[in-house]
């Protein structure tokens, strides 16, 4: 497939594309409090760091939002265990501070559903490592939400973020692609996104009952939903995993 990849502030006229394109991410993750606050303004605070794609006939077909940190800052100093909410938060942290960005950290690849099974993923993330480079930065981190993980959500992350083939890449699809671009997984990131919400809000995103305490598996979440239906709530706690891309 021609793709065609620019910044977003090479070509504004295209976020409202970019909004309404066709994804599979499962609805509730929609809902996480940090991103809901955040994804918005990430085209107007960084549009340099936001990748649009089209294809030859000029209909949109990709996004990957990524955002600069200062890694390096007083008390930080370590890629954080509640990832990818926490990188939101000190990349806009450090931009009302006035602080000098010295990491790049991807926040999403998204591949309209017309473009799936292209490699469209794989040329984002290249394009998001030439472009952090081309920005002055020596890496790129992520916090990698693994894509075969829901099928196995009673699996310990740690278990399958390092579980590799006989070639030795790793097992997960995703991850795989993370590590054929040259990354190393680094670590895991046992609170990277919680999303907590009454049970009726679960129901309605679900289609789930969600009327008995305990782990409830449901379909696109990488571990169970805990569930305290006694009490009318359910917590979703997600566990990414970082790895890092020396650029």
């Amino acid at each position: 497939m021609d793709l065609h990849i620019t910044t977003l502030a090479e070509r504004p006229e295209l976020e409202g594309a970019m909004w309404q394109m066709k994804h599979l991410w499962p609805e509730f993750m929609m809902y996480d409090p940090v991103g809901w606050a955040y994804m918005g303004q990430i085209v107007t605070a960084f549009p340099e760091y936001v990748l649009v794609a089209t294809d030859s006939e000029g209909r949109f077909v990709a996004r990957a939002f990524s955002v600069p940190f200062q890694l390096q800052a007083e008390d930080r100093g370590e890629l954080p265990g509640t990832g990818w909410d926490q990188v939101l938060l000190w990349a806009f942290s450090d931009l009302k501070h006035g602080r000098t960005p010295d990491t790049v950290s991807a926040i999403e690849v998204t591949v309209d559903t017309s473009a799936l099974g292209n490699g469209v993923s794989h040329r984002m993330l290249d394009a998001m490592r030439d472009n952090a480079r081309r920005l002055g930065f020596a890496e790129l981190v992520a916090p990698v939400r693994p894509n075969g993980k829901h099928k196995e959500a009673e699996s310990g992350m740690h278990e399958y973020a390092f579980r590799t083939r006989e070639d030795g890449l790793p097992v997960d699809p995703w991850l795989r692609v993370h590590a054929r671009a040259g990354a190393t997984v680094e670590k895991v990131a046992p609170a990277s996104m919680t999303i907590g919400a009454a049970v009726e809000q679960w129901r309605q995103w679900t289609g789930l009952p969600f009327d008995t305490d305990g782990p409830v598996e449901v379909e696109g979440a990488l571990v169970p939903v805990h569930c305290e239906a006694s009490r009318g709530y359910a917590v979703y706690v997600e566990p990414n995993v970082w790895v890092r891309h020396r650029i």
